[in-house]
């Protein structure tokens, strides 16, 4: 449990240290790169202003509105957002731009098209055709996993992984029923049957293989972050509680930022004590100083935000 010199510390580290980092690397479009001084791209401007606006500073209205006006003017008109300027067709980042410009009214229209946008991208890898064909393959599988549950790609119309799917259902589930289309219920409800089912052995996830030729697969901290904060507000299930005490165990042994810092996040929003962990944030940012991108930057902005609205802390529970 850590003290009160240590929460300072961290809010310290957080306000001269990441705020000023975010604000000095927004383009002049607007944007953020992964790195400063690199091209503005869609899913390090969401990361960037999702820390801004959940930290105990004052951040400058108008880096806000230029960062929201950088992702609007990017909306494709099909209602996606591409990976990057200049492609012409829409990605994963659509469900990231979605949940952070509907914190706004007045994005309610770009928001509104995106969701539905992800509604209709089904992976095809799942498709009732691809299921069939499916069936008369010799030898063993190479997954083991029900194909009858359909999530999200990286990209449009191929196949379903744990981390997309995990942001188009938070897109979905965080805004206001209103702006959601009238299959997102049942969209979501095959893409968190499909988490689920993906889940390796034991609690946690990958990628998406929770088993290989029979070999149960390793998870990994970031993508079981993600996972359990797409369903953090539905009811217990076994897979989301074995999960939850995979990453507590795992906590101690982080040894990067960017997973320290969601995993902190993800247990605090469950109010989960914090265990010990072999380094604090700022001691790993000395450590790994090429590790100071735009995203991993946010997440520790978020990570040691008390006061954050973003899946708030919650109390830990007895």
């Amino acid at each position: 449990m850590m003290g009160q010199a240590d929460i300072d510390a961290e809010t310290s580290f957080a306000v001269d240290f990441c705020v000023p980092f975010l604000v000095s690397a927004q383009n002049d479009d607007g944007g953020w790169g992964f790195h400063p001084d690199t091209e503005s791209r869609v899913e390090p401007t969401c990361w960037a202003l999702r820390a801004l606006t959940n930290v105990l500073v004052t951040v400058s209205p108008e880096c806000i509105r230029r960062g929201r006006q950088f992702l609007r003017g990017g909306q494709l008109p099909d209602g996606s957002w591409p990976a990057s300027r200049g492609a012409t067709t829409g990605s994963w980042v659509t469900s990231l731009a979605c949940s952070v410009l509907s914190d706004l009214s007045e994005s309610s229209a770009a928001v509104t098209s995106g969701l539905k946008w992800l509604c209709d991208d089904y992976p095809r890898d799942s498709s009732l055709w691809r299921r069939i064909i499916g069936r008369f393959r010799s030898g063993p599988p190479l997954a083991e996993h029900d194909d009858s549950f359909r999530g999200w790609g990286w990209t449009p119309r191929t196949s379903s992984w744990v981390e997309p799917t995990s942001f188009a259902i938070l897109a979905l589930r965080e805004r206001p029923e209103e702006w959601r289309p009238a299959t997102a219920s049942q969209r979501c409800e095959l893409a968190v049957s499909l988490l689920y089912d993906r889940m390796c052995p034991g609690g946690g996830w990958n990628c998406g293989n929770p088993r290989v030729y029979g070999v149960a697969g390793e998870p990994l901290v970031l993508s079981t972050a993600w996972a359990l904060l797409a369903v953090h507000d539905l009811p217990a299930h076994g897979s989301k509680l074995a999960s939850l005490e995979w990453l507590k165990r795992s906590y101690g042994s982080i040894q990067s930022p960017a997973s320290l810092s969601v995993a902190r996040i993800v247990l605090e929003a469950y109010g989960i004590e914090l265990p010990n962990a072999n380094q604090e944030l700022p001691e790993l940012f000395d450590a790994q100083e090429f590790l100071r991108t735009t995203v991993v930057v946010s997440w520790t902005a978020l990570a040691l935000s008390p006061k954050r609205i973003w899946f708030a802390p919650q109390e830990p529970s007895a």
